[in-house]
């Protein structure tokens, strides 16, 4: 009789990473622009798993967000299975692990020398994100990924397949093209974005996820095992886990447990800690005697193996303590940036930055390309977040994806009637730089691609001097304040090369009572 052979346990491990990734780069590239104005999935579901994400943010707002409920079910599977997200769904660490071959680690890391570190990063948002500096989306290895992807990688990918299918078009024989064009289209069906899109701190983006990525070298996952604060959050969970690995009694001197675990849980006497694995399973595949397990147990709380020093500790929760009030002596405090627009949707501003991840996802789905990742035009705290860059694009006025798409809330999810009433700021023109007005040279763009109803941009004729001193008569815009919605059209469409004679300010945004225009005149006259 012949005796079936199970599957390894690890291939099943294996098989969940597959899956989860493949999961997550189909919501990533689901997360576009298809030609429907709603999008038929939950592309959002992987940042509402997130218990970081979910904790901060609820923490910076002073309230429970019921979108992020998922992630209470995450740390729920965690007291029983231990740190099963870091090794079985985390896309982040399925991707590390499929790097180690090209980015091979020096060492085991065994020591522990940089285990407290994300514990003290932990400590460290939770309470700055209490008294006002939000900054959990930095480090937060979802918000890192996707962001990268979507403002860096995506775009990238998208201009190589089109350079390279152009030219094969253009230089390539008729049978060559026969076969290139209907890839292309396949490609532009199923992966490639809408549009190609192009956005601000694109590279600084890239260059984030290449350093998680380079820092294998030092020690196999090093993020996850010393900065990861998702990781630090799992393992204090975990840290009451049912599920826990054990090695036998008379276990050998071979160390290959110890030498194949990604995490560095295995101490000198064969000790699993459920605060550093994440039930690869590799351990029991390497075991020659069979002697590692994982079983059920009673609940019971388990000493970490590494020193965390309650000094530095303490420090890491004063210094998030202190940081927020030193944000309070800038001049941001008692003026925003003029330029700091707002998706439509988007809350009051500090409650948006509370909430907001820094996931890039309404930035990927923003039709016009106007959604752009701040720098310091809302502070260090802010740093990532979408903002209205109206000269790179504009917000469609009939659009309303960025807000289906934000797994916190921090932008509402807006039906079209309702965020065509919303004005995110407001356009002026710069007399010295408008053609009419500086040139008397005829200029109707702004006016043409004015999405409102009711035109906010408008006309009146008026005879001037043109260029050649020559009297003409000319027809000079104007904009009526209560009618534009700032979605930043005209500045985008302003024929004028470089600087656009129409600005567009956040002025009069409908989120923020103190922004209301004084007055309801019209905007452009001399």
């Amino acid at each position: 009789m012949k005796i079936k052979k199970r599957i390894p346990a690890y291939y099943w491990r294996r098989a969940s990473q597959l899956a989860c990734l493949a999961l997550f780069f189909f919501l990533f590239i689901r997360t576009d622009y298809s030609g429907s104005d709603t999008i038929e999935y939950a592309v959002n579901v992987l940042f509402r798993i997130d218990p970081l994400l979910a904790l901060s943010a609820s923490v910076a707002t002073g309230f429970f967000i019921v979108q992020m409920l998922p992630a209470v079910v995450t740390l729920l599977l965690t007291l029983i299975l231990g740190r099963f997200f870091c090794g079985w769904v985390c896309p982040m660490g399925t991707l590390l692990d499929g790097c180690h071959k090209i980015v091979p680690s020096k060492g085991q890391g065994r020591e522990g020398r940089y285990r407290a570190l994300k514990f003290y990063i932990l400590g460290f948002l939770l309470v700055g994100a209490w008294f006002g500096l939000p900054l959990a989306g930095y480090v937060d290895p979802f918000s890192i990924l996707v962001r990268s992807l979507a403002l860096a990688v995506d775009p990238a990918l998208n201009a190589l397949a089109t350079t390279f299918f152009t030219s094969t078009y253009q230089q390539a024989p008729a049978w060559v093209n026969g076969l290139t064009e209907p890839l292309y289209a396949f490609l532009k069906a199923t992966i490639l974005p809408f549009n190609q899109k192009y956005y601000d701190l694109a590279l600084l983006s890239l260059a984030i996820l290449l350093v998680v990525f380079l820092l294998e070298r030092l020690e196999r996952r090093f993020f996850c095992r010393n900065i990861c604060p998702l990781g630090a959050m799992l393992a204090v969970t975990a840290r009451f886990s049912l599920l826990r690995g054990r090695a036998g009694t008379k276990c050998g001197t071979c160390r290959n447990c110890q030498d194949v675990c990604r995490m560095g849980a295995i101490d000198e006497e064969r000790n699993i800690s459920p605060l550093d694995c994440n039930l690869c399973l590799d351990c029991i595949h390497h075991c020659p005697g069979n002697k590692i397990s994982f079983q059920f147990s009673s609940l019971q709380q388990v000493r970490p193996s590494f020193a965390l020093s309650r000094r530095s500790f303490v420090g890491s929760l004063a210094l998030g303590a202190a940081l927020p009030f030193f944000l309070k002596s800038r001049t941001l405090a008692r003026q925003s940036d003029p330029l700091l627009i707002r998706p439509p949707g988007a809350l009051s501003e500090e409650e948006f930055v509370g909430r907001c991840v820094r996931c890039g996802e309404c930035m990927k789905v923003c039709i016009g390309n106007g959604l752009q990742p701040a720098f310091l035009q809302g502070g260090v705290e802010g740093m990532f977040s979408p903002i209205l860059k109206a000269r790179t694009g504009y917000c469609e006025y009939n659009c309303t994806l960025c807000g289906q798409v934000c797994p916190t809330g921090a932008i509402k999810n807006l039906d079209v009637a309702e965020k065509k009433k919303v004005k995110i700021g407001n356009a002026c023109f710069d007399l010295d730089l408008c053609l009419p007005y500086a040139k008397g040279i005829p200029c109707m763009v702004c006016e043409e691609h004015c999405p409102t109803p009711d035109k906010a941009i408008k006309f009146r004729e008026v005879e001037v001097e043109n260029s050649r001193r020559e009297k003409v008569t000319v027809k000079q815009p104007y904009l009526v304040d209560e009618l534009c919605v700032g979605c930043g059209i005209c500045e985008t469409k302003c024929p004028l090369p470089g600087a656009s004679a129409v600005l567009v300010t956040s002025a009069g945004e409908s989120r923020n009572p103190a922004q209301a225009l004084p007055y309801t005149s019209r905007t452009g006259y001399p």
